[in-house]
């Protein structure tokens, strides 16, 4: 790391700096320079004399400031003379520049300021366009102004040649003042200074920029700063619209200014093109009751200290957001801040030390405490020559010219100025102004050690600004009278001491507020000088080795790391983490005195370093699916903020930045807002989406991807992280959750509350949390008693085992929960042919057919080179094969035929058959792992838990499947401690199942692959299996395909989407009586315990192009309203399945159900609640496998 320095300027306006490889301050070269403040960047810095002038300061460097001067000689040739100097009337100047529109004769060029000196005289450049010419430098061309060519033609009319000098900048290493180029529109006096912008383009060595505040208000910004040029040109005017007290700008765009008012503003476009930006905008002050003092801006951050010291960091700051999004509070008692290069902070505190902000990275960018800079301090570059007081003000120099020591420190470009040999001229009203040698008329002396020590005198070096904006309420005290000075007697200024009043007003001509400045410096020697000299006059300490002061080390005022290079990371000896300071800086020198002086004090310097209020960041890059057209994928910065307060609780913020227009924007998401983080696929990416309650209203997610499946998983399980904090989940899924899974087979679950399923007032579905848990799936149950099953596309059963027993484990768990899990499916594609009777079956289709190579909807065209995986997590196992097991069968070759696309295939080609297809498969597989346990060896289809109330004992829980051909299975020994269970029974059937539920009190259903529904009768604990089927006719002409049951109610969803309910339902009378219509639009049903109802809806209505699947929510759900009274839709998208049968948190209910009204959704599903479908009186088929016999049931005509 190359050696950098750190600047600090003490209230005398001496300027000092630290190398970050050495380890003592040092003192400019220039003794008697005095400087307000100054602003360091990269190889420079700038300071503000007590004169009110620029001074700056280049680092010096082994390649000198070099910058070339140049003008043009043109001539005209004439018949008679030739070429000559003498030129037509409309032509250029004799000695112009390069356009010919300035004039530049080579007495006219003057060096701009005493910093340069010439290299040499002018010479003629003998190059022409860079190569080396025989003319003496000439170029020749028809006219001005043409193209201009080394070759004399003989029609070349005129010739120019270019002059060259060279100047050198010669004030490396030293303060060099910045001259006027326009006395009369000079920004003077100027009161604040700041410079900045070096990265703002991506070029090394970019000139910064300059910016400066006059005490009037007014904002200038120094034009022509440039590598070769490093003191710039001119002072160029930006308006404001209120009187701006101080500026800071950072390295990039980002430009904020405190205001006479106390409040902030931030000067928007700030660009390459447009230097001084654009517009201004106002931001509030921090504490609304505090006014703002100082303002400090890095890359991306921003630091305030108000008017009582307080320390705020604001958050969300970006070149796409300069205003950020809100104010956090840093432990700490600041009389300023800076932020230095990487956005390290530096700090002078109310004791006027420098201190340095612990552990400050681009992930933690408001650092974790303060230390103390604990430079060395006593050696200087050049020993400081001792000074007498009669001599003191005949050594001033021009920059020190009205300075801390003047009455005049506003006014010295603005009016005349006291004789040199004349006193300071003091108010007499002052009360804080003690005029010394008059023993007998000051008030007496006590010289008992329990008198306070007198507060040496410390000038101000801010400015008249300051006194205005940076005023601390005082209580008002009477005024004591002094009394005049005898005739006569005359004092210098080392016989004056200012003795600052606490409890009174400021000193009228003290710039700065240093009350207590040196109370815990002198504070026993002040006390023992005023025992042994009680009457003796105290003077400046002008008579020292040192200087003004310098006996104990400067006295701070102001400090600038812009130019020290240091990250957390460096090794610096005058930076040590174990200083005498914790990050609660809050003591004032009179405590730190009292600390001294006890006998049993603590070694602070070993005391760790205490939490307080920080944030964290993490930034990175993202595609985002810009959901407006034309939509597309664009590359955006995001950044994930977190804010920690001093009781614990974090706050967090993502932001998305993008650029439209050339115009920088931003998006960003509360992480308290986030309902749901959900991998999703899109175009081959990498992608998730990112929902929140109005995002899941508008249907429109945030989708991001990223570059790699690794950054996706970070960010997600970041993400993540960040939710379940925020809403203190720290544990694993609880036996209540409801779990889901999603078309692309991730798992969620959601811990429900007791609103979930109340009468009123119930939690809607946009704003319930979504967490996913590591596994794939394609389908999950649960019951309350915290055992969950799972379904893989292979078929393959899983158990959770996140838990066990009756106790979760933490989200730590062992590595002996966390288990390998693979998963594999087929990807099909449809390959289409149209018969002609020419030849035959081609793949040339008629302009209205699907593409002949199709999905199977026939909506998409999908090939085998351009169909991929489900996800990139996927990999392909196998090549493409034809499939011969699609259902409705096909001939040798694979094919299915049909009349037309798109009716029913079969598999056999009859005379009216002009279309036919088949079916390609290619499998592909998954692997990861995740808390889940496989159960061998059966594959299945359909999976059911009996659900049952939190506070059941069940010694075996049942369990029904179906395997992947249709047959029944029971799970015996299915309990909390063998979730898995340990064997099958098989229940036989004469036909093969697709859907199969179990509940309350024993009830299962079943669902034939062709239909029918049937009823398994006698299933107890003691006969698990039960003893025989019920057939329960069908809704008329409809098939279903997936049945649910609860406690008391039974819902089936039919292959058209609609839902049914089953009335009728009771003890005696189990299969109920009718099928009534409850709605459409639905492809799966999950009923929990409470009876409650969900369902995944195909979609949302009003928003066609939203992927199908979403979670909804049926409201009214109650003992008088089984079927519920309208739909709550949720999160949607590409929701596969859900399961609320784990959820047995019952809500009080009310004796008066929800009354009706509209749905929460833009438009309700379609429902009917019209006419029930008789079935009594009907013959209902009952067999027995068992028994091998068919039994007929004559159903009464009344409910027995």
């Amino acid at each position: 790391m190359s050696i950098t320095l750190l600047w600090a300027v003490d209230v005398y306006g001496r300027v000092y700096s630290v190398p970050t490889a050495g380890q003592r301050w040092e003192r400019a070269d220039d003794s008697l320079l005095e400087l307000k403040r100054v602003t360091a960047g990269k190889g420079r810095c700038w300071g503000i004399g007590c004169d009110h002038h620029v001074y700056l300061n280049m680092m010096p460097h082994e390649t000198p400031i070099r910058y070339r001067e140049e003008t043009y000689e043109n001539q005209r040739w004439n018949p008679v003379d030739g070429f000559t100097d003498t030129l037509l009337p409309t032509d250029r100047w004799s000695w112009s520049d390069v356009t010919g529109m300035n004039t530049q004769p080579l007495h006219s060029f003057q060096l701009p300021s005493r910093s340069w000196e010439w290299e040499g005289d002018w010479y003629v450049d003998q190059s022409c366009g860079g190569e080396p010419s025989q003319t003496g430098g000439w170029e020749y061309a028809v006219d001005f102004p043409a193209n201009f060519s080394p070759e004399k033609k003989w029609n070349s009319c005129v010739r120019r040649r270019r002059w060259i000098r060279y100047r050198r900048y010669i004030a490396q290493g030293t303060w060099a003042k910045i001259p006027l180029d326009q006395p009369w529109k000079a920004p003077l006096p100027l009161c604040d200074i700041t410079c900045g912008g070096w990265e703002m383009s991506d070029e090394s060595g970019r000139y910064p920029y300059l910016w400066a505040v006059s005490q009037q208000g007014q904002v200038w910004f120094r034009e022509g700063i440039h590598p070769r040029v490093p003191e710039g040109t001119s002072w160029e005017e930006v308006e404001v619209p209120k009187e701006v007290a101080q500026l800071s700008l950072g390295p990039r765009d980002l430009l904020w200014a405190v205001l006479w008012d106390g409040n902030l503003m931030i000067r928007t476009g700030l660009s390459l093109d447009s230097p001084t930006g654009t517009s201004w905008v106002e931001v509030d002050s921090p504490a609304k009751e505090v006014e703002a003092l100082h303002v400090a801006v890095g890359v991306s951050v921003v630091w305030v200290v108000t008017k009582d010291y307080k320390v705020w960091f604001r958050r969300g700051v970006n070149s796409h957001n300069p205003c950020g999004s809100g104010w956090i509070s840093i432990g700490g008692e600041m009389m300023m801040v800076d932020v230095g290069l990487n956005d390290q902070i530096w700090a002078v505190g109310e004791d006027r030390s420098l201190y340095f902000r612990m552990g400050v990275t681009p992930s933690e960018p408001s650092g974790n405490g303060w230390i103390p800079v604990s430079a060395q301090w006593g050696n200087s570059k050049e020993a400081v020559p001792p000074r007498d007081d009669c001599d003191f003000r005949n050594q001033l120099t021009e920059a020190s010219q009205g300075s801390v020591l003047s009455c005049t420190d506003s006014d010295s470009e603005l009016g005349p100025t006291e004789p040199a040999n004349s006193p300071p001229i003091l108010g007499a009203a002052d009360p804080s102004v003690v005029l010394l040698g008059e023993v007998a008329d000051a008030a007496p002396v006590h010289t008992d050690d329990t008198r306070a020590a007198p507060k040496s005198f410390i000038p101000a070096s801010d400015s008249f600004i300051n006194s205005l904006v940076s005023d601390r309420d005082k209580t008002s005290t009477p005024q004591q009278t002094i009394k005049p000075q005898e005739e006569g007697v005359n004092f210098s200024p080392a016989q004056i001491l200012m003795s600052l009043d606490p409890a009174g007003p400021s000193t009228p001509w003290s710039n700065v507020d240093l009350e207590g400045a040196e109370a815990s410096r002198s504070a026993q020697a002040a006390g023992a000088c005023l025992s042994n000299r009680s009457g003796a006059p105290y003077g400046l300490g002008l008579d020292g080795s040192h200087g003004v002061g310098e006996e104990d080390g400067p006295v701070w005022s102001w400090i600038s790391g812009g130019g020290c290079n240091v990250d957390a990371s460096s090794q610096i000896s005058w930076l040590s983490a174990t200083g005498p300071l914790v990050s609660s800086l809050s003591l004032t020198p009179v405590q730190s005195s009292a600390w001294s002086e006890q006998e049993h004090k603590e070694d602070i310097t070993k005391k760790p370093l205490e939490r307080s209020n920080s944030i964290w960041v993490r930034k990175g890059m993202l595609r985002w699916w810009r959901d407006w057209k034309p939509q597309r994928w664009v590359d955006v910065g995001v950044a994930l903020e977190q804010s920690t307060k001093s009781d614990g609780k974090k706050d967090s913020i993502f932001f998305v930045y993008y650029m439209q227009y050339d115009e920088k924007k931003y998006l960003h998401v509360f992480i308290n807002e986030v309902t749901a983080l959900v991998p999703v696929v899109r175009d081959c990416h990498y992608a998730f989406a990112v929902y929140t309650g109005l995002r899941t209203r508008q249907r429109c997610p945030l989708l991001l991807a990223a570059q790699t499946e690794q950054d996706m998983n970070e960010w997600l399980t970041l993400l993540s992280d960040c939710c379940c904090e925020c809403r203190g989940i720290t544990r694993p899924p609880s036996r209540q959750a409801l779990w889901s899974t999603t078309a692309k087979g991730d798992i969620f679950v959601h811990e429900p509350s007791f609103s979930l399923e109340a009468a009123t007032h119930a939690v809607t579905c946009d704003l319930m949390f979504w967490r996913q848990v590591p596994g794939h799936l394609r389908c999950v149950e649960s019951n309350s008693l915290g055992l969950v099953w799972g379904i893989g596309w292979d078929g393959t059963a899983w158990v959770y085992s996140g838990h066990s027993g009756q106790q979760a484990t933490p989200v730590t768990a062992d590595a002996g929960d966390v288990h390998q899990q693979t998963d594999a499916r087929s990807v099909h594609v449809y390959e289409n042919q149209r018969w002609n009777p020419v030849t035959g079956y081609t793949d040339k289709g008629l302009p209205t057919d699907r593409p002949m190579w199709s999905d199977e909807t026939g909506l998409r065209e999908c090939t085998k080179g351009n169909t991929h995986p489900p996800s990139p997590q996927w990999s392909w196992v196998s090549e493409w094969a034809v499939d011969h097991t699609v259902p409705g069968g096909t001939d040798k070759e694979g094919w299915q035929y049909a009349a037309d696309f798109p009716t029913t295939f079969h598999g056999h080609k009859t005379m009216k058959d002009f279309v036919r297809r088949r079916r390609w498969s290619r499998k592909c597989k998954i692997t990861l792992r995740g808390p889940w346990q496989q159960v061998p060896p059966i594959p299945l289809s359909d999976i059911s838990l009996m659900p049952c109330l939190a506070q059941s004992k069940m010694e075996q829980v049942p369990l029904w499947a179906l395997s992947d051909k249709g047959d029944v299975l029971c799970r015996l020994g299915v309990s909390t401690h063998t979730p898995a269970g340990t064997s099958w029974l098989h229940v036989g059937t004469d036909q093969p199942f697709k859907s199969i539920s179990i509940g309350g009190a024993n009830q299962v259903w079943a669902i034939a692959k062709d239909g029918a529904v049937f009823y398994r009768g006698s299933v107890s604990p003691h006969n698990p299996a039960g003893e025989c089927w019920y057939h329960i006719p069908s809704p008329s002409r409809q098939t279903l395909r997936q049945v649910s049951v609860g406690r008391t109610s039974v819902f089936a969803v039919d292959e058209n989407g609609n839902l049914w309910y089953r009335q009728g339902l009771t003890p005696s009378y189990p299969q109920g009586s009718a099928w009534e219509l409850i709605s459409n639009n639905v492809t799966k049903v999950s009923v929990g315990p409470l009876d409650q109802m969900w369902i995944i809806a195909d979609g949302m209505p009003g928003f066609p192009g939203e992927t199908p699947g979403a979670v909804c929510h049926r409201l009214g759900v109650g003992p008088m309203q089984p079927k519920g009274q309208h739909w709550d839709y949720g999160v949607g998208g590409g929701w596969e399945h859900i399961s609320v049968r784990a959820n047995s948190v019952e809500a009080p209910r009310t004796q008066h159900p929800l009354p009706a009204g509209p749905s929460r959704s833009p438009q309700p599903l379609t429902r009917a609640n019209g006419n029930a479908m008789l079935d009594k009186g009907r013959t209902t088929k009952v067999f027995c496998p068992l028994k091998l016999s068919t039994v007929l049931i004559e159903t009464s005509q009344s409910k027995p």
